[in-house]
């Protein structure tokens, strides 16, 4: 009775060694396909969600610009620093002007690039040619987009009224 108590015992230690080769094979077929499936579903939410957190960036920049023509009477120019001036202060020749800003119009921080690496890009519209604009904004704001190249399909624009304004919707 003992030797076939021990003899089952060993035989299903041996029969209960470890997994089979066709399990693991099925294991790592499974983790295979639901990576996979979360390259095929994940990256083009991701390249979607890089222009949509640019087009949300050039919103409040533009309200930060707006904040600032409202205490200063003027948007921010060359001299002024560009977008800089509305993270600090800059030097005014007008003492009266200075006193004026009551920035920062951004968070302290706030880095003024686009998910790619890229500057955001101000422009102010030219005078001569602002009043042939009609409903449009009297600057540029945009993302160059990720290629990086200025006035091309996938720039990102800050929406205005006029039409075609915000760039493809891709």
């Amino acid at each position: 009775m003992i030797v076939s108590l021990s003899h089952r015992l060993a035989q299903r230690r041996r029969t209960a060694r470890g997994f089979t080769l066709i399990e693991i094979l099925l294991v790592i077929v499974i983790i295979l396909m639901l990576a996979a499936a979360l390259v095929v579903f994940v990256l083009p939410q991701q390249k979607g969600a890089e222009k949509n957190t640019t087009r949300l960036m050039l919103q409040q920049v533009g309200t930060a610009l707006d904040t600032y023509r409202l205490n200063l009477g003027h948007y921010p120019n060359e001299q002024e620093g560009g977008l800089d001036a509305l993270l600090k202060k800059p030097s005014f020749e007008n003492e009266r002007t200075g006193e004026k800003w009551q920035g920062p119009y951004l968070k302290p921080g706030t880095l003024l690039d686009d998910p790619w690496g890229n500057k955001i890009r101000y422009e102010l519209a030219d005078r001569a040619t602002e009043g042939e604009k009609t409903g449009g904004l009297p600057y540029k704001l945009y993302s160059v987009g990720p290629d990086g190249q200025p006035d091309t399909d996938d720039d990102i624009k800050l929406a205005s009224d006029a039409p075609d304004s915000t760039g493809p919707s891709k």
